[in-house]
């Protein structure tokens, strides 16, 4: 789609690293042979011994520059056809930082910014690229930087309402084919939130498997599969020790080239180490969780989309310590089958669940079918989410009326014209 060597040849030497050494003496201790006293010799192993890596990693970095090695496929090609005719490159957002983002394109890495018509237009965060998204692009004259000038439609969104009382959509991330929800079997464990995850993954589109990390550290493991296989009984349950390596192999049946795969859950479940192990070598830092309740520190300070070395992609995000809801009814209904299955035999169809003739909730909980703390972990859910939707009523018709007053306006102003 485009041809810049520059971006290709500037690329390699970001992978390499060498962007961060100022002279060659200290590039030819890193890559090549240990120092010399012979300035000449080292002159010269350094020109060859760089040139050799140029030729090396341009090779093998090159068949990364199909746009398939990133999650590129046919639904994407469909939405990118007009813009194509029209000269515009597409790139995907591996990293977001304070409104700039940087792309994976076929030209190689690139830092890009959103076009001035797109902050006008946009109502919300949510109206900006995330992680995950498929952007189109323009590039500047200089070809330094690219300027973003649309989203392509999302294949799925993870989302979640914004820290605090501030009603916004955060979106988490995006094209997301399978989400690992990653939970510690620790002191950490919470069947609560694993609901909770489940809901908004439900939502989000993408695929779940639900992988319980440090399983050496849980006396009873069976106990727990079978307490989370029984609020998730349609999801694959993993369970783990990534500090241990062991099992982790299961996880990469999940991981195929081409395909993304996001790694969400609270501080200190592993998802860094799961990413370490993945990855092949320590890229992203690990701490230790605190004594005493295992809670995790945040390790990842952002999200960012890794490529796997087999071809996956991976998306680490930090840990969620606030998880609201912003999700559709349906993503609680299919968290919550067995629930509405005992909702549709009751004998009134608008039955309260609260003393009524013939309330199978009631029934169910009587005879301990039905879990005391998963139906009032559904009926907390089903609250939150009627708040949500109540203010995301009240806001849509705010920006409505917002627009019409615009529209107005632009139209008696060309009614003057005339």
């Amino acid at each position: 789609m485009m041809d810049n060597s520059k971006l290709k040849v500037k690329s390699i030497v970001k992978t390499l690293g060498i962007s961060k050494l100022t002279n060659r003496r200290r590039i030819s201790e890193r890559f090549f042979f240990p120092q010399k006293e012979n300035r000449n010799f080292r002159s010269f192993s350094f020109s060859f011994g760089f040139l050799s890596l140029i030729i090396f990693e341009y090779v093998k970095y090159s068949e990364y520059m199909e746009l398939e090695h990133f999650g590129w496929n046919d639904f994407f090609q469909e939405n990118f056809r007009n813009y194509a005719d029209q000269g515009y490159g597409v790139g995907r957002v591996y990293l977001e930082n304070r409104r700039s983002f940087w792309l994976y394109t076929e030209a190689g890495e690139i830092k890009a910014d959103v076009s001035g018509r797109m902050i006008y237009h946009a109502d919300s965060r949510a109206d900006f690229p995330a992680v995950g998204d498929w952007v189109v692009f323009r590039l500047q004259e200089d070809k330094s930087k690219a300027i973003i000038h649309a989203i392509l439609p999302r294949s799925s969104k993870f989302s979640r309402k914004v820290p605090g009382s501030s009603i916004e959509e955060q979106i988490v991330a995006t094209n997301i084919d399978t989400v690992m929800l990653v939970s510690g079997l620790d002191n950490d464990f919470n069947l609560r939130r694993i609901e909770r995850y489940l809901v908004m993954v439900s939502a989000s589109g993408a695929e779940c498997v639900i992988v319980l990390n440090k399983a050496d550290l849980c006396a009873d493991l069976e106990s727990r599969l079978a307490e989370v296989k029984k609020i998730a009984p349609n999801v694959p349950v993993i369970p783990i020790s990534a500090k241990n390596d062991e099992q982790l192999t299961a996880l990469g049946s999940y991981i195929k080239k081409g395909e993304t795969v996001a790694l969400l859950g609270s501080s200190g479940v592993g998802k860094s180490t799961i990413t370490n192990h993945l990855l092949g070598g320590e890229r992203q830092k690990v701490q230790e969780v605190r004594e005493g309740d295992d809670r995790g520190r945040h390790t990842t300070t952002k999200r960012e989309l890794i490529v796997l070395p087999d071809g996956g992609l991976i998306i680490d995000t930090p840990g969620m310590r606030e998880l609201q809801l912003w999700v559709s009814e349906e993503g609680l209904e299919n968290s919550f089958e067995d629930i509405e299955a005992l909702t549709a035999q009751c004998f009134y169809s608008n039955c309260e669940h609260n003393g009524t003739k013939g309330c199978a909730i009631e029934a169910a909980l009587a005879d301990g079918s039905l879990d005391q703390e998963r139906w009032e972990s559904h009926n907390k859910l089903q609250k939150e989410l009627a708040f949500i939707t109540e203010k995301q009523d009240a806001r849509a018709a705010q920006t409505k009326k917002k627009d019409i007053k615009k529209i107005t306006k632009q139209f008696n102003k060309n009614q003057k014209r005339w």
